[in-house]
């Protein structure tokens, strides 16, 4: 499947050397989310396992700001007038947002700036590199418009980045964690100057998907499954995972390029 011609409603979409950049396309109300946004990220999120023509992500702000969340009347106001069934299934459908996410076997970096609240402190979350700048503002603040703190999997996901403690204090009081907090916490891999940005996630995108890809994707797996292992489970899986991936040609040019004093040129298979 080739997804460089994808052609979606909702955000920007662009691929570049093997490069996905999404962008959501608001940036007058700061880039919320809406019942259609949603569903359309989580449509192209789950393409992405069958896209060959992709081998990274890289989400980026629009306008100064990353994402503001669930727009407030187009999302907020009809959630009141709902039904249980409608409810759920939409609660579900975010939540399949952040699964798609995970299992999209490609990595994906998130570059923050202005405001990344609810929705958009999620999506960061759920990413597998982030970056952000010193003005950075992240909020997962459900429990501010009366809801419970566990949204799209953040009970289970914010814990193991930066901690039960910090991540309960955000969760409960829906507060904002400053980018300080979040680079010393180890939420963001580092801040980097606003006008740098951009430039500097696709460079990392840029080496990442210059290295072996299919591999990228086992540990990309292997990151989310050993979750829920024992460590002598996850430690088998791993020999599972690394025999594959000695079956690669990838693993032979890396050999062929050791031996003849060169750097390996990786091509994915």
């Amino acid at each position: 499947m080739k997804l460089a011609g994808l052609k979606p409603k909702h955000f920007l979409w662009k691929v570049e050397g093997r490069i996905a950049r999404v962008q959501l396309d608001r940036p007058e109300r700061k880039n919320p989310l809406t019942f259609e946004s949603y569903a359309e990220l989580r449509d192209t999120f789950r393409d992405l396992v069958y896209a060959d023509d992709v081998d990274a992500i890289v989400f980026l702000p629009n306008g100064g700001n990353f994402c503001s969340g669930g727009d407030v009347h187009d999302i907020i106001g009809p959630l009141v007038d709902m039904d249980m069934k409608g409810l759920l299934a939409f609660t579900r459908m975010t939540g399949d947002l952040v699964k798609a996410m995970l299992n999209c076997g490609k990595p994906i970096i998130t570059a923050v700036d202005g405001v990344a609240v609810g929705a958009g402190a999620i999506v960061t979350m759920a990413s597998d590199i982030r970056l952000a700048t010193p003005e950075a503002k992240t909020a997962f603040l459900f429990t501010r418009v009366g809801l419970a703190g566990c949204d799209m999997g953040a009970c289970a996901i914010l814990p193991r980045i930066i901690g039960q403690g910090r991540a309960a204090e955000l969760l409960y009081t829906g507060r904002t964690m400053s980018a300080e907090e979040g680079d010393r916490w180890g939420f963001y891999n580092r801040l980097v100057p606003a006008e740098q940005l951009e430039g500097e996630a696709m460079d990392l995108a840029t080496r990442i998907v210059s290295g072996p890809t299919f591999a990228h994707g086992i540990t990309k797996t292997q990151l989310n499954q050993e979750w829920s292992m024992g460590l002598d489970q996850a430690i088998e899986a791993e020999a599972q995972a690394q025999a594959i991936c000695m079956k690669t040609k990838d693993f032979e040019r890396a050999y062929r390029a050791f031996v003849e004093k060169k750097k390996p040129v990786f091509e994915g298979d």
